[in-house]
């Protein structure tokens, strides 16, 4: 099965026991007391962690692991008048949900050919066991300070998928290696999200935020940037991932212009042209309005004046409270009399109590920033006059 694998499209198989997972249990429930899930896995931690409640019987898991680019060739430059977003590399190509998916169809299939007794149960992501845990037990990698699974061969650039089966498979050896004393992915994190090795507080990951669908806090919003799905940082400044960078499946391999596209467009397209442009990556599994809105906190954190027109458009005319609230912000953060004129407009006729605070907060941050701007010019032709009369 190892040897076919390569044939398969799959870049590395290993295999674990079928047993419970007793300590990932202790530290989900751990997990959970801090307030740290994100909300978008499992709910049923015994699920999570006992394979004998998902699949009669279970003798191994079988670990898959396939690897994805980390580098956009000849990328498009964000420039004044022509900002630019960027997904996550993870999000690039194919939806790897529906790529895995196909994989683990292929690895089915050459079982069965051979036992035609074999009973198997294929998980991608959404599925109840964690990925990691189950690479990790597999020996695929080991478990990063990042919460990845770092692979000696691929770093942690890579998908992750598994199968329970009926074969009684032996299993792998875990990886020894591990991230030693090195920090760099903690120190690294954009929100201190990372609060200790192997340990993430979901709610205030980059990745997760970006894919959540209300009104972000402004320290959060500032954190963000210009991404519009996902977090690559903790991966960037990992040592294991320096120079790798994967393009052996041609459907992992990014668009440009998918991956690192134009905001001021985002504003304004409709569900038919999002779906026909993302609806095969992964980021259109939460719809357009999340990628919209943190489209338009990009705009802000350029301070891109050019965009004021389009964010105007967008806090007065915009059907979603939570894509006005943030166009307030916005617009708070770019400044000038152009934006202060149309947050003065919108709070005329704004119903929403959450858009109404998010325009009055801007509103006000703008009238502090002219104040304080009139009153150091006001110091400056102090200090010129009194220059003078000393002359």
């Amino acid at each position: 099965m190892k040897a076919a694998a390569a044939g398969l499209g799959i870049d590395k198989i290993g295999i674990a026991s079928a047993g419970p997972f007793t300590e990932l249990k202790q530290r989900l429930v751990r997990h959970r007391e801090l307030g740290y899930e994100s909300g978008f896995e499992e709910s049923d931690l015994d699920k999570r962690t006992e394979p004998a409640l998902l699949f009669d019987n279970p003798q191994s898991i079988i670990a898959i692991a396939i690897a994805y680019p980390s580098k956009l060739q000849d990328p498009p430059k964000s420039e004044p008048g022509a900002r630019r977003g960027i997904l996550s590399r993870s999000a690039w190509g194919d939806d790897y949900h529906n790529v895995l998916r196909e994989r683990l169809s292929r690895l089915e299939a050459w079982l069965k050919e051979r036992v035609p007794s074999c009973r198997v149960l294929s998980m991608v992501d959404t599925g109840a066991l964690s990925d990691r845990a189950v690479a990790e037990r597999a020996g695929i990698g080991w478990s990063g300070s990042n919460c990845s699974i770092i692979t000696p061969e691929w770093g942690s650039w890579v998908y992750l998928g598994e199968m329970i089966t009926n074969l009684p498979l032996p299993p792998d050896k875990p990886v020894t290696e591990s991230c030693g004393e090195c920090t760099a992915c903690i120190d690294a994190c954009p929100t201190d999200a990372l609060v200790g090795p192997g340990q993430l507080n979901a709610q205030r990951c980059i990745s997760f935020v970006t894919q959540t669908k209300g009104v972000v806090t402004d320290e959060l919003m500032r954190k963000i940037g210009n991404r519009l799905y996902g977090c690559d940082t903790c991966q960037v400044v990992c040592p294991e991932n320096k120079g790798k960078n994967w393009t052996h499946h041609p459907e992992l391999q990014p668009d440009n212009e998918k991956a690192k596209p134009l905001l001021v467009p985002l504003l304004t397209i409709g569900n038919r042209e999002f779906k026909e442009i993302y609806g095969s990556t992964s980021s259109a599994w939460r719809g357009r309005k999340p990628i919209q809105r943190n489209a338009v906190i990009a705009l802000g954190n350029f301070k891109e004046a050019s965009a004021v027109p389009e964010l105007t458009e967008v806090l007065m005319n915009d059907p979603r409270f939570e894509l006005r609230a943030t166009a307030a912000w916005s617009l708070g953060r770019i400044g000038g009399t152009a934006a202060l004129e149309a947050l003065e407009r919108a709070r005329a006729r704004e119903q929403d109590k959450t858009v109404l605070e998010a325009i009055h907060a801007a509103w006000t941050s703008l009238r502090e920033s002219e104040a304080a701007t009139v009153a150091s010019s006001l110091d400056e032709v102090v200090i010129v006059d009194k220059r003078k009369q000393r002359e």
